[in-house]
């Protein structure tokens, strides 16, 4: 066959027939589907590690830094005219938020000894309190919130002073406010001779500011 008459032959073949224009046409579609699933797939599978990972950040959180009972809180701080963080962090560095009983006695989430609940009873007007009810939350933030009030209150709102008194007492701190003047400087961390509440007053002050940054809108502070 000649050169001339293979052209022709090949200008003369026939194109596509509708069958296969639809065959190809069905595998487009197909690869179409087949990407759009996998973009959908990978779209799911981003949501769903954003939302494990919030889930895993509060998980993370409720252990390092619990918080329970956050309307009795949120309501003895309004009450008492504290920083709900304050309420927060003084459970957290005294039972974090698991209510015992200590060797020396004191009960419940705030660690309140019956002596210091009695003299609360006393000034607060509780006449139908007992020792028992300190296992109770709700008392036992609210005897523990307003001793908070008392001490702050008693030290002019120096926190240091007040945070060192509830954890070893007025006598204590008043003596060590004493040989802090006598020495002719201001209280401060430097002289409370306890290592134990030195690092007590420290850690509050720092949960506090804690709390106050990953807690705010439970904590009503936003």
């Amino acid at each position: 066959m000649s050169t001339h008459s293979s052209t022709a032959a090949g200008r003369r073949r026939a194109g596509p027939t509708a069958a296969q224009r639809r065959a190809r046409e069905q595998r487009r579609a197909t690869r179409r589907r087949r990407a759009f699933g996998l973009l959908f797939v990978l779209l799911v599978g981003a949501v769903a590690v954003v939302a494990l990972s919030g889930r895993a950040d509060d998980a993370m959180r409720s252990i390092t830094l619990p918080l329970e009972h956050q309307d009795i809180i949120r309501e003895q701080a309004d009450a008492k005219g504290l920083d709900p963080a304050l309420i927060a962090a003084v459970i957290y560095r005294e039972t974090h938020f698991r209510p015992r009983t200590s060797s020396a006695g004191a009960e419940g989430l705030m660690q309140l000894t019956p002596d210091t609940a009695k003299f609360i009873a006393g000034k607060s007007g509780g006449t139908a309190f007992t020792v028992e009810d300190l296992a109770t939350p709700k008392v036992n933030i609210a005897y523990g919130a307003w001793y908070l009030r008392y001490v702050l209150q008693r030290y002019d709102g120096n926190a240091k002073k007040a945070l060192a008194a509830y954890n070893a007492g007025e006598g204590n701190v008043d003596k060590w406010v004493a040989a802090a003047g006598a020495a002719g400087h201001d209280f401060g961390l430097s002289d409370i001779p306890f290592p134990e509440t030195r690092a007590y007053v420290e850690n509050v002050l720092a949960s506090q500011s804690e709390y106050r940054a990953s807690y705010a809108k439970e904590l009503g502070l936003d």
